[in-house]
């Protein structure tokens, strides 16, 4: 199958291959959908959105990304949400720490972008690779600008590039993959 994506790794696995060229902040900034997931904490919601602000620049220099996810459990009217900062991994473009906001501070996790693009002229979407934490295993999540998501031969294409890195836990988490539902 050829693809018109290019993924790339993790920098857990980057001696196994390139890591991924990072979008510029301006690429990630705004509201994301996240219509594909491995992760557990996403089986029985729905409507899971992501909205990235950019902060003003702190006293050390550093652009921090506000970030704010919006989800509902499946069956339930309820908005909930949880708010964080993303800081620029050092020394790893393309990769962020996140910290939660309020009574959250005490949680933490490492996301990386493994890669992006655009669907068609209206739709853009990103790969994201999350590092286990205390609370959650590692997992993949594919992003959407549109609620609707990605058409499936462009979920198929993400799949395949996942797979055919030849990592053992990228191939697993790329197995486990479903669709969050958006309504």
């Amino acid at each position: 199958m050829a693809s018109s994506i290019t993924l790339g790794l993790p920098k857990i696995y980057a001696s196994k291959g390139d890591k991924c060229v990072p979008p510029v902040n301006d690429w990630i900034i705004g509201t994301w959908h996240v219509t594909h997931s491995s992760l557990p904490l996403w089986k029985g919601k729905r409507n899971v959105n992501i909205t990235y602000e950019i902060l003003p620049t702190d006293s050390s220099g550093v652009t921090k990304i506000d970030d704010l996810v919006k989800y509902q459990a499946i069956g339930s009217d309820k908005i909930k949400s949880v708010h964080g900062v993303d800081t620029p991994s050092p020394g790893n473009p393309g990769a962020w720490d996140w910290r939660g906001k309020g009574w959250l501070m005490i949680a933490s996790s490492h996301w990386e972008c493994m890669g992006f693009g655009h669907a068609d002229e209206n739709n853009q979407w990103m790969v994201t690779y999350f590092a286990k934490t205390l609370f959650t295993p590692a997992g993949i999540d594919i992003y959407s600008r549109n609620k609707q998501g990605l058409p499936q031969s462009k979920i198929d294409e993400i799949l395949h590039a996942l797979r055919d890195f030849g990592v053992t836990q990228l191939t697993e988490l790329a197995n486990g993959i479903f669709q969050i539902p958006q309504n």
